[in-house]
């Protein structure tokens, strides 16, 4: 049946030993039915989790000043802090090419989502000047002053450092949970590998829930997301269409199946349909802080030896509860020759005003 709740997997469990079968089969089981799973036991410690919440809330009460100096606007690597435009009443309004407003600065399914955020990333040099244009995804971050938060970068930087090696090691384990060797994947990633990150803050609209972020599918491998406030709006999608909450549970990840998984694995590993609703009146902003797995942009598409069993497995699903294509699906084989096309692609046709990015 379409799932009606989202599973918790114990990490501890997967370490060699007796236990690691169980876990894998645990595994198994969510990549095919569901598709977004939470994660705890990861070997992060609750209080570097805590400090990353701490930090990312603290963010946004920089001065306006401060948080427009390292403006996205301001590079060609859509790092940076991204505004919610706001009219006198309190109606957060972007300006489109077309002279329509609409709520927000970053568009999902068409409608634009309500929030504010900084996107970070694994550090990386500028590209040189004979790199591919989706190289320049690839560049330094945008800080704060260290003089207004001086624990913000030490705090991000461990924890995309210790991110990191969480999500190659859970990638190992989705490969063995199919039936791959453990390093099945490690030719899609680069040597310094670029992950990324992003610190959202989801307003309280004072008008009820709305669009957050709207329906959508993650793009790369795995996302990893910490729910950094107890304020509910997470939500994903089974084959039925129902919406199935994924509130915050302390010491937790959850972690999305991404749609170049799902193209690398030929429709193995399941990317699911999420949505975050805008807080409910009165509730206050909620926040969250996404971490997402990169893969090498200079990567092809190409289709893992995933075994027959396993592909039966999900044939039988999908016989039987069908699939949901209501989202667009980025990463279409023949139509790019590089991951990194595809993801430069959806990046500037994310932004409601992809007229900023042009390259110098």
């Amino acid at each position: 049946m379409p799932f009606k709740e989202i599973p918790i997997l114990d990490m501890s469990l997967a370490k060699a030993g007796s236990t690691k079968p169980a876990f894998l089969e645990q595994l198994l089981d969510a990549l095919l039915n569901v598709g977004f799973l939470y994660i705890k036991n990861t070997g992060i410690d609750q209080d570097l989790y805590d400090r990353v919440c701490e930090e990312g809330i603290r963010f946004f009460d920089l001065p306006e000043d401060e948080k427009l100096r390292i403006e996205m606007k301001n590079a060609q690597s859509f790092l940076g802090y991204s505004k919610v435009e706001r009219e006198p009443g309190g109606l957060a309004l972007v300006v489109q090419a077309d002279k329509t407003l609409q709520l927000g600065n970053e568009v999902t399914a068409s409608h634009a989502d309500w929030r504010e955020q900084i996107d970070l990333s694994t550090p990386h040099p500028l590209p040189g000047p004979d790199a591919p244009t989706y190289h320049h995804l690839l560049a330094p971050n945008q800080w704060p002053k260290s003089e207004l938060m001086p624990k913000f970068r030490s705090t991000y930087e461990e924890y995309m450092r210790q991110m990191s090696d969480v999500s190659t090691r859970f990638t190992s384990l989705i490969a063995e949970s199919i039936g791959l060797p453990a390093n099945a994947f490690d030719r899609f990633f680069d040597e310094d590998q670029q992950h990324k990150l992003k610190i959202v803050k989801y307003p309280d609209n004072g008008v009820g829930a709305g669009q957050g972020v709207g329906p959508h599918k993650d793009s790369m491998l795995t996302s990893y997301l910490l729910q950094a406030s107890e304020v509910k709006g997470l939500q994903a999608q089974n084959t039925d269409g129902e919406w199935i909450d994924c509130p915050p549970i302390r010491g937790t990840l959850v972690v999305a199946i991404g749609q170049g998984l799902e193209a690398l694995t030929d429709g193995v590993c399941a990317s699911t349909t999420h949505r975050v609703l805008s807080p409910k009146a009165g509730q206050g902003p909620r926040f969250s802080i996404p971490f997402f797995q990169g893969v090498s942009y200079d990567a092809k598409f190409e289709s893992m030896d995933v075994p027959k069993h396993v592909r039966a497995l999900r044939k039988e699903i999908l016989d039987r509860e069908g699939r949901r294509d209501d989202v667009e699906f980025t990463f279409v084989k023949g139509k790019w020759n590089h991951l990194g096309e595809a993801t430069l692609s959806n990046r500037v046709w994310a932004s409601s005003d992809p007229s900023w990015f042009k390259l110098t």
